[in-house]
């Protein structure tokens, strides 16, 4: 039975502890990076979104500039090709950016400009002459590489490259046919780059938009922007306060965890270690620590301490063995050595009616040790007594005693045993039995009456002789080895304290009741289904 009853508590399993322990410390990684990659992504998007604002302010004045070209030379004719696309009522036609970094292929390097002998619209080339000196300029600022090209996909506004064809560009065969197109492509850098860069994708691309120039359902030209996303490390460190303020929050969430490890493993295993040094250095008492927090150490809290409970209840009685049999040996050595000394010194001159009277005391004294060294055995017996599962048939085996009993003087009476079992082995039983009914012998009784009932899967067993009984001041040591008040009739005070250690290893149990005549026993055993 534990010595104390754990309470009825939901507490953490320490595999849930450890488990939830390294996916934290897992995630703090992954989660890392999972944020890098998005940062990186609206990195990507922001930069397309602003290359389109640029986009379609230059082809709201290419458009302009045409509009007056056309007026000035009054208007008798369609300027650009017919395209053929679905035109929306609305006022306002936002485009959204249509790159993710995640999921997007990035291409190869766009390819260079091709030579074409296809002139230029002389209409654009004005225009492109016109614009690029104020595109250049706030270039400066933008970073943008900027190209205007007319309706054929020629060259006619940049830095370089004028006369030259770009129609040939996905991206520009897809602004052609009236619709935006962007891309991401690989660039060359020229400079070296800290290894530390390898992490981002974003490092070697850069972004690339294609904005139809549209009017009256057709196509004036298109603006070609390009431009490199800001580098996430130099963003970041941009951002080195808000970095930082994460930074810090993820190093709080680690101490945190660490203390909450601490709290929930450490701090009760150190608290059963002190338990442990407490318990090495004689002091005892070790109790459940208070706040286990974790089932597993609960009940390796509980187990210590009934533990530490049964061992210094096993130590002391040791102690207490050991006090008792040194006693008991003590007085029958004393009495063989001082016999043999007188024998052996005075042999020849002592007369043999005394020389017999100290050859009987010392037989009778080595007598007396045989038997507390069996009936030592037979309490050692039963004090490591592994149960075996066996049953016993009440009145089959009371029945073979009575008859036993019956030429020594002692008769057995049964009432309510018939069809009674016991989860006991019948020779343990009838161990247990015979004690009692020599005890009842050795205290002038010749009647005993045994009764049983059966109650809650539980068998009372009473056992009362109409001896002597036993007197109030002895009660409360009947149970105590080597208490006896038979001693000089070979009593070792050994039998109940043997009977009580059998029925204990069956679950059972054996107080002594109060009775009008004689001595009364109750033993309890457990039903046998």
């Amino acid at each position: 039975m534990p010595l104390i009853s754990p309470p009825k508590t939901w507490r953490f399993k320490l595999r849930t502890i450890l488990l939830a322990v390294s996916l934290a410390v897992l995630v703090i990684p992954l989660g890392g990076i999972y944020v890098f990659r998005i940062y990186e992504g609206e990195l990507v998007k922001q930069t397309e979104l602003e290359l389109i604002a640029q986009a379609a302010l230059v082809a709201s004045m290419f458009k302009h500039e045409i509009d007056l070209q056309r007026q000035s030379a009054g208007g008798a004719h369609d300027y650009g090709v017919k395209i053929f696309t679905l035109l929306s009522s609305d006022y306002y036609q936002p485009i959204k950016p249509q790159l993710k970094l995640s999921a997007y292929p990035i291409k190869s390097r766009p390819p260079a400009a091709m030579a074409t002998e296809i002139k230029a619209d002389e209409i654009a080339l004005a225009v492109g002459a016109r614009l690029m000196p104020v595109l250049l300029e706030a270039q400066r600022t933008t970073l943008a590489g900027i190209r205007l090209l007319d309706y054929q996909g020629i060259v006619i506004g940049g830095r370089e490259d004028l006369g030259a064809s770009f129609a040939h560009l996905p991206e520009i065969q897809q602004a052609r046919t009236g619709h935006y197109a962007s891309a991401i492509r690989e660039r060359t850098i020229h400079r070296s780059t800290p290894p530390l860069t390898s992490i981002s994708r974003g490092t070697g691309i850069r972004v690339f938009v294609a904005m139809p120039i549209l009017g009256d359902g057709r196509l004036y030209g298109v603006v070609f922007l390009s431009r490199t996303p800001a580098s996430i490390l130099e963003h970041l460190y941009s951002q080195k306060e808000k970095v930082a303020l994460v930074g810090g929050l993820i190093l709080l969430f680690v101490i945190v965890l660490a203390f909450f490890t601490s709290y929930t493993i450490a701090r009760p295993l150190h608290a059963l270690i002190d338990q442990t040094k407490q318990i090495g250095g004689g002091k005892g008492g070790a109790m459940p620590i208070a706040a286990p927090v974790t089932e597993e150490v609960a009940m390796l809290s509980q187990s210590f301490s009934e533990m530490a409970h049964n061992l210094e209840h096993r130590s002391e009685y040791i102690r207490n063995f050991a006090a008792h049999v040194s006693h008991e040996f003590k007085t029958p050595l004393a009495a063989i050595q001082g016999a043999v000394e007188l024998l052996v010194d005075h042999a020849n001159e002592m007369p043999s009616e005394k020389r017999v009277r100290f050859l009987t005391n010392i037989a009778q004294d080595a007598e007396r040790l045989k038997r507390l060294v069996d009936r030592l055995m037979e309490m050692a017996r039963a004090d490591v007594l592994e149960p075996d599962g066996g049953t016993t048939q009440l009145a089959a085996l009371i029945e073979k005693l009575r008859q036993r009993y019956q030429d020594r003087g002692l008769s057995v009476h049964l009432t309510g045993i018939d069809n009674l079992a016991v989860k006991i082995a019948p020779e343990v039983l009838e161990t247990v039995l015979t004690n009692l009914f020599d005890n009842s012998r050795q205290n002038g009784a010749n009647r005993v009456e045994l009764k049983a009932r059966a109650e809650d899967g539980k068998i009372e067993f009473i056992i009362a002789d109409n001896g002597n009984g036993i007197s109030a001041a002895n009660t409360p040591n009947i149970f105590t080895p080597f208490f006896t008040t038979h001693r000089d009739e070979g009593g070792t005070g050994l039998g109940l304290g043997i009977v009580q250690s059998l029925l204990k290893a069956y679950g059972g149990d054996i107080v002594l009741r109060s009775g009008e005549n004689g001595a009364t026993f109750c033993l309890t055993l457990t039903a046998a289904t």
